[in-house]
């Protein structure tokens, strides 16, 4: 099917990130793979290529492209090649849009310039041991200090992709306690500086997939906070929380799309090459019928991704929308991923082939940026139901 989403703009991008990911990523995968992370000095090689500044304004050392399609090329070409780009990804998808949204002109002029080089990385903490999805549950606090001048924080968060190397972390804590009429009333959001005494990154999380991208524990022992790093107003930080939980949601979609399509790749070059019973499998009809059946189901999943990218430039992507996209997208790339693994027979269990990586990388999708139960929960309350 022709495709209308991207321009020859994008498609010249694509060609530079292709040619970046074959010199700079694919020959020492295996070796980000075993050591559970990108090393840190990749990320000024993709400051210096230019993928953090994209959105950002040209006074900020940006782009100034108000747009998220250069940022689906790259997941789409990442998925290609069997490679991620680390814990960069909340990079962009979740620390900017922060940034853009709550951040006053000074702050600007302190984050972005950094931001754009890679030589501060951002990550967001919102999740906490024993609260998972119930953010209203959150237990960190962030106390201001007598003088004003500060706000102390204490706590403990957990799952926070990009972790080990952040500079800056987003930080989720309750500055007033909640009313009897709303228990997501008094969370605010701070940019806390990672060299700040008391801040302390715990264990490297050991996932079933992702495995190069670095997630961690977090902990706040008196963190002091400067007034000048609250980002927004306080106690509004639920309701920033739900306005960029969209886009959120159309990176997760638009990426396990990108995984599945390159899945169907991965099967059909193995089968044409693979022989069993002195055939190429290729050649079976179970062969054919399975690889037809994935990319129906690509080519539909591709529709909705498109389709929201669309919605989301334009300003108009729902949060049902959104939530519809990632519950769908995520599912085809389930059920697709599963079968294009099985045509690979055993070959498919070893890590050293890239669809084995996929299955385990693309399980997370149908549950971070809230479950595809949660989804589901939205489409219906959309739905009037």
């Amino acid at each position: 099917m022709r495709r209308t989403v991207f321009n020859e703009d994008h498609e010249a991008f694509r060609e530079t990130l292709r040619a970046f990911i074959e010199t700079e990523v694919v020959p020492v995968y295996d070796e980000w793979f075993e050591a559970g992370q990108a090393p840190r000095d990749f990320y000024y090689k993709l400051g210096e290529l230019g993928v953090f500044g994209i959105r950002v304004p040209e006074e900020f050392g940006g782009a100034g492209i108000d747009s998220h399609k250069f940022e689906a090329v790259m997941y789409e070409e990442t998925a290609r090649a069997g490679v991620s780009f680390g814990g960069s990804g909340v990079h962009v998808l979740l620390g900017l849009p922060y940034i853009q949204m709550l951040a006053n002109d000074e702050q600007k002029k302190r984050y972005l310039p950094k931001f754009v080089t890679g030589e501060e990385m951002w990550a967001l903490a919102m999740t906490e041991p024993g609260t998972g999805s119930d953010l209203a549950g959150m237990k960190t606090t962030a106390k201001l200090s007598e003088d004003g001048t500060h706000y102390v924080l204490n706590g403990a968060k957990t799952f926070i992709t990009g972790g080990v190397h952040a500079d800056k972390v987003i930080v989720c804590a309750r500055t007033s306690a909640p009313t009897a009429d709303d228990r997501r009333f008094g969370i605010s959001l701070f940019a806390v500086d990672t060299k700040s005494e008391g801040y302390s990154v715990g264990r490297k999380l050991d996932k079933l997939g992702l495995k190069t991208s670095d997630t961690a524990e977090l902990a706040f022992v008196d963190v002091k906070v400067p007034v000048e790093d609250l980002l927004g107003e306080e106690n509004k930080g639920f309701y920033y929380l739900g306005q960029n939980l969209p886009s959120e949601r159309w990176g997760i979609a638009f990426g396990a799309y990108a995984q599945a399509k390159a899945a169907v790749q991965f099967a059909k070059q193995y089968v044409l090459d693979r022989s069993v019973f002195g055939k190429s499998v290729a050649s079976f009809q179970n062969t054919k019928f399975e690889l037809a059946a994935c990319q129906a189901e690509v080519d539909a999943a591709e529709a909705v991704a498109d389709r929201a990218l669309e919605a989301l430039d334009q300003g108009e992507l729902t949060p049902a929308e959104a939530a519809s996209a990632k519950l769908f997208c995520t599912e085809v790339a389930h059920r697709v991923i599963d079968r294009c693994l099985q045509l690979h027979g055993g070959y498919g269990f070893m890590n050293e082939y890239p669809i084995a990586r996929l299955y385990a990388d693309n399980r997370v999708n149908r549950i971070y940026g809230g479950t595809n139960e949660v989804m589901k929960m939205i489409i219906a309350k959309d739905m009037g139901l």
